[in-house]
């Protein structure tokens, strides 16, 4: 029996009824029943022929390769020793959550933001959750991310994370129902949003009448609000500020992304070689002459973005313009030293964070997690670490962790040593029970493995489009989904009322 718990009742744990005789059902199990809120798309799939779908499959490749929505993987090779692009790929079936779910989730991720806006904030103003003692300060101040060059700095609407991406999983709580849990808080460079625009897409150009069937909430205004957002973001006082998309360029795993968006808000996409700084002012070389910038949506990492101030070798940033950011004369969205709250070490204490300023209990929770720091919870992941996810506090992409499960008995060992070697460089989570949604693979379809990450915008107002990217662990049992790993996407349905 095919157990696929984003659309029937029941969680069940990683991995369960994945057989592939049984992966040619058309999504439906006897004798369990259809989530309310899957039931009309359930009743659809079931007439669709094989064929029909395997077309629709071929013909979304073929555009996503035509348009040149790909992704570099860092350090693989193709035949010639080049680096690889590839293609993300997408699946046709899509993840449903209901309205209510949405809504308890969309408050809980307004919640989690805001603590972690005002959080940044102290850290580099007044550090009052460090002197009551709630975050340790060596956990701030050995912060590979922690910026000493912003202490004091003051920034539009107190905001340093204007576009966070938070990574959401559902898997069973204490009853063994579904809850929403965070797994990860990604507040520098958040990554994916384009994938979740041109996923709606190809989902209205293939099924155009599923959306006449089922009351999909729109996503596609999300450029308009995310211009917004950066304008709202601007020190300058004029009605339409200048804003402009910083690449490190064409080589950059994202660039898709970032060009992606900039005609999508029509502004400029710009790489460090186009701005210039004078008087503290930034300025994008134009065929017209120099044109005053005020907000930089850049996706270049800190340590790039100023040779003066960090890297004195980089290309990929302004000189000048950490002069100009602390003088107030323009927004860098998001902000310089943002990544002091998306640590992993610093994850743990999230939840505080919320009780401390915002004086509320958190409404979405956190997966349980040990700080290999700790000599207890140290001396419990190395006894454990087989039944444990442990990860790299700085890793990314599915890089740097261990699945335990998953990992054979000299991987173990090796990771193991290197968490030894450096206690205070990892955390470990138990394996989650992720909840599986149908996905069309080359046997048919079978249940896979699931995140969630939505887009959370702030500003004066924090807001958001219904839904997210849901990322898909495509490799049979995997319950990693990052892209660089061979994970796919899906286009996230919210059901309107």
């Amino acid at each position: 029996m095919l157990k696929f718990d984003e659309m029937y009742e029941k969680l069940t744990p990683a991995g369960a009824g994945q057989s592939q005789s049984q992966s040619q059902s058309q999504g439906r199990a006897p004798g369990q029943d259809v989530r309310a809120h899957y039931e009309a798309y359930a009743q659809w799939l079931s007439k669709q022929p094989d064929d029909v779908m395997r077309a629709r499959r071929e013909e979304a490749e073929m555009i996503f390769r035509r348009v040149g929505i790909t992704f570099a993987v860092y350090g693989a090779k193709d035949e010639d020793g080049s680096g690889t692009e590839r293609l993300i790929p997408f699946d046709l079936i899509p993840r449903i959550i209901p309205a209510h779910e949405w809504a308890s989730m969309e408050q809980g991720l307004v919640q989690r933001v805001t603590a972690l806006n005002r959080f940044i904030h102290d850290v580099y103003h007044d550090q009052e959750i460090l002197k009551a003692g709630v975050v340790p300060r060596e956990q701030i101040e050995g912060n590979a991310q922690f910026r000493p060059e912003m202490m004091g700095v003051d920034v539009p609407n107190n905001i340093y994370s204007h576009i966070s991406g938070i990574d959401i999983v559902r898997a069973p709580d204490a009853q063994g129902k579904g809850e929403y849990y965070v797994l990860e808080d990604n507040l520098r460079v958040p990554s994916g949003v384009s994938y979740m625009l041109e996923n709606r897409k190809m989902m209205m150009r293939l099924f155009p009448d599923l959306f006449s069937q089922n009351r999909v909430a729109p996503v596609a205004h999300y450029p308009d609000l995310l211009l917004e957002t950066l304008r709202a973001s601007s020190p300058a006082t004029t009605a339409e500020p200048t804003v402009v998309v910083l690449t490190p360029g064409m080589y950059n795993s994202a660039y898709f992304e970032h060009a992606f968006l900039a005609q999508q808000m029509g502004i400029e996409l710009v790489e460090g070689q186009d701005l210039m700084v004078k008087d503290n002012f930034v300025y994008m070389r134009t065929t017209r002459g120099p044109k005053r910038v005020d907000v930089i949506y850049r996706r270049v990492d800190d340590d790039f973005l100023d040779p003066l101030a960090f890297r004195p070798t980089s290309t990929l940033g302004c000189e000048g313009l950490m002069g100009a950011y602390r003088a107030g004369n323009v927004a860098i969205c998001n902000a310089v030293g943002t990544g002091v709250a998306d640590d992993k070490s610093i994850y743990p204490y999230v939840p505080r964070m919320i009780e401390f300023y915002l004086g509320e209990k958190p409404i979405l929770n956190n997966v349980p997690t040990y700080m290999c720091r700790n000599p207890e919870e140290l001396k419990y992941v190395m006894a454990h670490m087989k039944d444990l996810v442990v990860k790299e506090v700085h890793g990314a992409g599915g890089y740097g962790m261990l699945v335990g499960p998953a990992a054979t008995k000299a991987e173990i060992e090796e990771f193991s040593k290197a968490v030894l070697a450096n206690p205070a460089g990892y955390i470990a989570q138990p394996t989650l029970s992720l909840s599986s949604c149908p996905t069309y693979v080359e046997s048919g379809i079978a249940p896979r493995h699931i995140d969630l990450r939505p887009f959370v915008l702030s500003a004066k107002t924090v807001q958001m489009v219904p839904g997210g990217l849901t990322r898909v662990a495509l490799k049979d049992g995997s319950l990693v989904v990052n892209s660089s790993q061979g994970g796919g996407t899906k286009d996230t349905w919210i059901l309107e009322v």
